[in-house]
């Protein structure tokens, strides 16, 4: 028997589902605990509370391994994460003995660490703790703050990590050379393509444009074998030795890379000792097999300060209807562990799926 009052019985998935609707950013919340030991994990329930006095707030999940850190904590900062940091969402998600191994930050006030390279930081003090049901809730106020314009937050939503873009288009189209509302569109069907992609190959898929610097990776899905710590939105390939970087050599008009493929015919010249005849006729071969194929391929390849383990890589192109590349969608995994034969499993998969993409899109290539 039910009484007049009594409250609707919610079923604790579909409410996760339902709230999930909510993008929010994402956030690392770290402290330090009363013997100097480091605590971090990550939170997208975070808001702001008021301005003045400034204060915000978070909560976190009483069985957490942190709580008991974070509840008698005098001070915590929130690390408002970039779009790059989705790996550092990731690791701060999992339990580890020392969540900090291995991830670069510096120390803030009452000697909180601060990781690097996020969007934002919000300093505080503790102001107070209440009860939430299976939650705790923290009241900080804020004594510093520092924000970096130019990093684009990192966002979630419908249980997934996502990037924020503007609803027009701004200055992005001119710089990325997505000139046209119909090419911005070709994009967003080539990212969820690599969300798909890294999920059913289970490799390291890379989405990239032509920007200002190059071929410029905008979007990464990771496999359950990471390539690297050093993946981020916004990095600029080589041109000529990444498998991302052939695909637009081959494909672009001469004039739009002939700078940067100079600059780096150049410097191969010297580290190989070749001459400019022989090292620009081992490029054309090289473009004539993308283009052969259909896709690009580099073994064993090893970019300065992204992998330090060779990997192996397959790119593709997607063109729009009038044959425009407007992107390239990598796989890559260790060498070791990803077959380089033109006709392997993951290979094919890319290429066939690239292609299906740029046919609906209307391309005749």
């Amino acid at each position: 028997m039910t009484t007049k009052n009594a409250l609707p019985v919610i079923d604790p998935g579909h409410l996760r589902e339902c709230l999930g609707s909510f993008v929010t950013g994402v956030t690392v919340v770290t402290t330090v605990d009363r013997d100097g030991q480091r605590h971090g994990c990550t939170a997208n329930s975070f808001s702001s509370v008021s301005l003045d006095p400034p204060l915000v707030l978070w909560s976190q999940r009483v069985a957490a391994g942190s709580f008991p850190a974070f509840s008698q904590a005098e001070r915590f900062a929130i690390n408002i994460l970039s779009s790059g940091q989705k790996q550092v969402a990731e690791h701060f998600a999992r339990p580890a003995d020392d969540k900090f191994a291995g991830i670069p930050v510096r120390t803030g006030l009452g000697g909180i660490p601060l990781i690097d390279d996020c969007a934002a930081y919000v300093e505080c003090q503790m102001e107070a703790s209440y009860p939430g049901g299976d939650h705790g809730i923290f009241l900080g106020r804020v004594e510093r703050i520092e924000h970096t314009p130019d990093r684009k937050p990192l966002a979630f939503g419908n249980g997934k990590y996502l990037v924020t873009d503007a609803y027009d288009l701004g200055p992005f189209s001119p710089d990325l050379a997505l000139a046209s509302p119909a090419r911005l569109d070709v994009v967003r069907e080539a990212t969820h393509l690599a969300e798909e992609l890294a999920r059913d190959l289970d490799r390291t898929v890379g989405l990239a444009v032509w920007g200002n610097h190059g071929p410029t990776m905008i979007r990464w899905e990771e496999s359950s074998c990471p390539v690297s710590i050093n993946l981020r939105t916004g990095l600029v390939l080589p041109l000529l030795s990444s498998a991302t970087g052939l695909v637009f050599a081959a494909h672009l008009p001469p004039a739009w890379t002939a700078q940067l493929t100079e600059q780096e015919l150049l410097t191969s010249r010297r580290d190989r000792q070749l001459t400019a005849a022989r090292e620009r006729e081992n490029l054309e071969q090289t473009l004539a097999e993308v283009r052969q194929h259909g896709m690009s391929r580099v073994i064993g390849n090893v970019v300065p300060n992204v992998n330090e383990r060779g990997i192996n890589a397959f790119s593709v192109p997607v063109f729009d209807r009038q044959g425009f590349v407007v992107c390239a969608l990598t796989i890559m995994g260790h060498a070791d562990r990803m077959p380089s034969d033109w006709d392997s499993a993951s290979a094919l998969a890319l290429k066939q799926r690239a292609g299906l993409l740029s046919q609906r899109i209307g391309s005749q290539r």
